[in-house]
C-alpha cells in the first residue's frame, strides 16, 4: 500500500502529501546522493497534529517521498505557479534549484507516468473516496491540506515566508466563512505572522477537491518549519517550539469546521 488512510467519525478530512520518506531501491541510485537525506520532506506532521484523532478526523499520508512524486501536484503535470519556480510532477530539482539526480538519470517520460499510475493515482483514488463518504454521511466535507516548508528558500519564494499560509485558491475553494473563520483563529497570536491566498494559494488538492457549490470545502495550510523544528539538518523536532504553535493549529482547524458545520446547520 503506497499511503495509510485512518477514517474518521466527523466531516473532516486532512491530507499530508508530503510527509513520505520511502525511496524505492530501484529508484535510489538514480538520485543525487544529498537526495536520500530528504531534506524537502514536509517533517512531523503527523506528530505536530497529533490531536487530530480526539477530534474524530480522518487523516491520509503518504509512504514515498516527493521526491518520487509529488502529489500535490496536477495529472498533466501543469505549473501551479506560472511565472514562479515550481516544483514538477515528478521533481528534478531540490527546493534550491539544484538538481535531484545524477547526471541523464532523472526520469524518462514513460517512468513518469508508471510513477503517476503507481503512486499518484491511488493516493488520489482514496482522498476522493474518502470525501465522497464523508459528505455522504454527514452532508458535506471538509478538506484540510497540511505542509511545511523552511522558511527561507530564494529558489521558490523571495525574503522570509510568513509563518502561517492559508490558501483556498483566492477563495474558489471554500465558502469565506470558512477562510475568514480560519484566519481568526490565528490573528493576533504573538510572534506568528499569517496571511491569506499569498505566495501558496494552495496547490492541486486544494484546488480540484475543493468545490463548495458541491458542499466540499478546502484550505490549505503551508506552515513554516521553524515554528516546531529544526530548519536542517538532521531536521529534529522541537517539542518546546512545537507545544506553543500546536494550540493555535488546532483552533484553527476546528474553527474551520465549526464554520463548515454552521454553513450546514439544519
Amino acid at each position: 500500500m503506497s499511503f495509510h488512510l485512518h477514517e474518521g467519525t466527523v466531516p473532516l478530512l486532512v491530507s499530508m502529501p508530503h510527509t513520505g520518506t520511502d525511496i524505492p531501491s530501484a529508484l535510489q541510485g538514480d538520485y543525487a546522493d544529498r537526495a536520500l537525506g530528504l531534506e524537502d520532506t514536509d517533517w512531523h506532521l503527523q506528530r505536530l497534529y497529533d490531536f487530530l484523532p480526539a477530534l474524530g478526523a480522518s487523516v491520509l499520508r503518504p509512504q514515498y517521498s516527493r521526491y518520487v512524486i509529488d502529489l500535490n501536484r496536477p495529472p498533466d503535470d501543469a505549473p501551479m505557479y506560472p511565472g514562479a519556480s515550481n516544483t514538477e510532477l515528478c521533481p528534478t530539482h531540490f527546493f534550491n534549484g539544484d538538481a535531484l539526480y545524477k547526471e541523464g538519470r532523472a526520469p524518462s517520460l514513460a517512468e513518469r507516468m508508471r510513477r503517476r499510475e503507481m503512486y499518484w493515482q491511488p493516493y488520489h483514488s482514496a482522498l476522493a473516496g474518502e470525501l465522497a463518504r464523508l459528505k455522504s454521511q454527514h452532508g458535506f466535507a471538509l478538506l484540510w491540506d497540511a505542509h511545511s516548508i523552511r522558511s527561507e528558500i530564494p529558489w521558490l519564494f523571495e525574503g522570509r515566508l510568513p509563518d502561517l499560509n492559508i490558501g483556498t485558491a483566492n477563495g474558489a475553494a471554500a465558502h469565506a466563512s470558512i477562510t475568514e473563520a480560519v484566519a481568526a483563529a490565528c490573528a493576533g497570536v504573538s510572534g506568528v505572522s499569517s496571511i491569506v491566498n499569498g505566495r501558496f494559494k494552495g496547490g492541486y488538492i486544494t484546488r480540484h477537491y475543493g468545490r463548495p457549490d458541491q458542499d466540499v470545502h478546502a484550505v490549505q495550510l503551508e506552515k513554516c518549519q521553524s515554528l516546531y523544528m529544526q530548519e536542517v539538518a538532521p531536521f529534529a523536532y522541537d517539542e518546546s517550539l512545537a507545544q506553543q504553535i500546536q494550540p493555535v493549529l488546532q483552533n484553527m482547524v476546528t474553527a474551520s469546521l465549526a464554520a463548515a458545520r454552521k454553513l450546514y446547520a439544519r
